[in-house]
């Protein structure tokens, strides 16, 4: 499977969240402890929010930890919000149009995990999509399409209740097709003001999902860390896996539940896929 973090806060350099914390996202693509898989190095991308509405896409066949590209601009490119993946191939071709994150309008999405036997769905799934933006899919992944179904269930105007939507369609397509799990998932979409993770998985088992504490508690509790005297009360992270060696920093996001984080509020929501 995947790694991958979420941020949004005060505009920060991205490699002082890419690169230099303890077990940073570049460290776990090749050393990952929390994953199915160690290494993560079937391609990089990271979505930036800058000075356009529309946000910025870098994405790489490259692995992580060897894309000097990557890491050129990581030392030059500040954000307010960016979403960044180092991905693992659960069977999709590693191509640049394959790598996280996705971009649509103003919108970015990155997915861990997987639909299950996918070939035994793809179809229904695809037919399922809105015909206006079928021309938009350019890769070949379950987590693509996943997206443009969420858009297709109205992302674009109320994310969770579309993502529970698109979830509650593949799971009715996969169970019809024979398949016992359809779908695994931890989810990141952001539209540069908030972010919203999913954390859901058909057997009851999903992949590990973390977000920060309040900065505030974190300043008090570190006192002498310069990055975090830097950001915002509202600056907020969510990731995959821990990173930063800061105890206390974390919090677990509940099994077959979502966050929704930024601007100064955490909230946790149950998460109910919504049937056809």
């Amino acid at each position: 499977m995947c790694r991958w973090l979420a941020y949004v806060g005060t505009p920060l350099l991205l490699e002082e969240l890419l690169y230099k914390p303890t077990h940073s996202l570049i460290d776990q693509s090749l050393h990952a402890q929390l994953g199915a898989t160690t290494t993560n190095g079937d391609g990089v991308g990271v979505g930036w929010y800058g000075e356009h509405l529309a946000p910025g896409l870098y994405r790489s066949i490259e692995p992580a930890w060897s894309d000097l590209n990557l890491r050129e601009i990581a030392g030059q490119i500040r954000a307010r919000a960016f979403l960044a993946h180092v991905r693992a191939s659960t069977g999709a071709a590693v191509q640049q149009t394959n790598c996280h994150p996705f971009r649509h309008k103003h919108w970015l999405w990155m997915h861990n995990g997987q639909i299950d036997q996918y070939h035994k769905v793809k179809r229904e799934l695809m037919l399922a999509i809105e015909p206006g933006l079928y021309p938009e899919i350019a890769g070949s992944t379950d987590s693509e399409a996943f997206f443009y179904l969420a858009i297709t269930f109205g992302l674009t105007r109320d994310p969770a209740q579309a993502v529970e939507r698109a979830v509650g369609f593949i799971e009715d397509v996969g169970r019809r097709k024979g398949v016992e799990h359809p779908i695994r998932m931890t989810v990141a979409m952001s539209n540069g003001h908030k972010v919203w993770a999913f954390r859901y998985s058909s057997n009851g088992h999903s992949a590990s999902l973390y977000h920060t504490v309040e900065v505030g508690a974190l300043k008090a509790q570190y006192p002498e860390n310069p990055i975090l005297h830097d950001l915002s009360d509202e600056s907020r992270l969510v990731v995959s896996e821990p990173f930063g060696g800061l105890a206390g920093a974390w919090r677990a996001v509940p099994d077959m539940s979502y966050a929704v984080i930024g601007q100064g509020e955490d909230e946790i929501f149950k998460f109910t896929p919504r049937r056809p």
